[in-house]
């Protein structure tokens, strides 16, 4: 009720304003201890060997440096994931870079994936109370706009190296469409020796902290039906423990004729609704049950949260209808994923 009323507020705003406004609001409600991090209680599950209080997640985005994870875990989420996080500060691409479509309940963004710094993130992530506590935390990573595609597997392992000792799960983003030639890495020959390369990693990391953090994949939703073989099978291959399907997309079906729809950078909120959905479901006949999946992409009520586990989600993560929505969303859908 809250958020129908502060809503046109934002609205009021350019997107990107009005999503600084929101995490700093949110971090100044943290540090003032008015805002408690506690999941909404539903029926436990175990996914990637962690034991989640509930279905529903934040997905990587909002809150790119964890300036607010406390504020945003008060919620109600099961698990937050902030990020992408790269390993120097980057200021991402030129302003305007974010858009709304409220008509469709969908966003644009072009962002870059703009940023802090691992460092930065890391010590913002060691001052938070849900961290503390045992909330389930999932850092994104990814490489800086700079560094060549083919040095990119030295910014994901110089990031693994610095949040491995804080995060539950490592997110490993190779699907936004902001940063140039990023998704070339969903090729296989990339894929295999950047996945080969964290596998790597993580053998090591595990041994020397006697701690092992899962790592997940997210993965675009604009790939074919040999682009998802391809990748289910390096998954399986190199022991992955997780794929995010789906990051967004670069279609613009169902905003053809939308304000702001011809804007360049990836499309999410409801028209994604379908396409990331499909990849979650052949992802889910090729995989079998033997690594889960998180679906996001266009969630925007409980009937579209529950349609995500249907599809063969273990979890679900939301962002674009949130800002839609607000924290009813995320009540809405623990409600509708709480499921034995």
């Amino acid at each position: 009720m809250l958020y129908e009323l502060v809503r046109p507020l934002l609205f009021g705003l350019d997107a990107e304003t009005a999503h600084d406004l929101t995490i700093r609001a949110l971090a100044g409600g943290q540090s003032a201890g008015l805002l408690r991090p506690r999941p909404l209680p539903a029926q436990h599950v175990r996914v990637m060997g962690l034991d989640f209080p509930n279905r529903v997640g934040l997905a990587a985005g909002l809150d790119k440096n964890g300036a607010a994870i406390d504020g945003l875990a008060a919620l109600g989420f099961g698990h937050v994931e902030i990020g992408t996080v790269t390993p120097r500060a980057q200021p991402g691409n030129p302003r305007p870079r974010l858009f709304r479509l409220p008509e469709q309940r969908a966003i644009i963004n072009r962002m870059g994936f703009n940023n802090l710094g691992v460092d930065n993130l890391v010590a913002n992530v060691r001052r938070s109370r849900f961290v503390r506590d045992g909330g389930i935390l999932g850092i994104n990573i990814g490489k800086n706009f700079d560094t060549p595609i083919e040095r990119a597997a030295d910014d994901y392992l110089a990031c693994l190296q610095k949040v491995y000792p804080y995060a539950s799960y490592v997110t490993i983003n190779i699907s936004s469409p902001n940063t140039k030639n990023l998704r070339q890495l969903q090729g296989e020959n990339e894929l295999d020796a950047l996945l080969a390369a964290l596998a790597a990693a993580r053998a090591n990391l595990t041994q020397a902290l006697r701690r092992r953090v899962p790592l997940a994949l997210k993965i675009a939703p604009d790939l074919d039906d040999a682009q998802i073989d391809a990748i289910a099978q390096l998954l399986l291959r190199h022991g992955m423990d997780a794929v995010i399907a789906t990051n967004t997309t670069l279609s613009r079906v169902g905003v053809e004729h939308a304000r702001h729809g011809g804007e360049a950078g990836g499309l999410s909120g409801s028209p994604v609704f379908a396409p990331s959905t499909a990849v979650v479901s052949k992802l889910a006949a090729r995989l079998r049950g033997e690594i889960p999946i998180l679906g996001v992409g266009g969630i925007t009520d409980g009937a579209t949260a529950r349609a995500k586990l249907a599809a063969g989600a273990s979890l679900v993560q939301l962002y674009s209808g949130l800002i839609y929505r607000g924290p009813d969303l995320v009540k809405e859908s623990v409600r509708a994923t709480d499921i034995a």
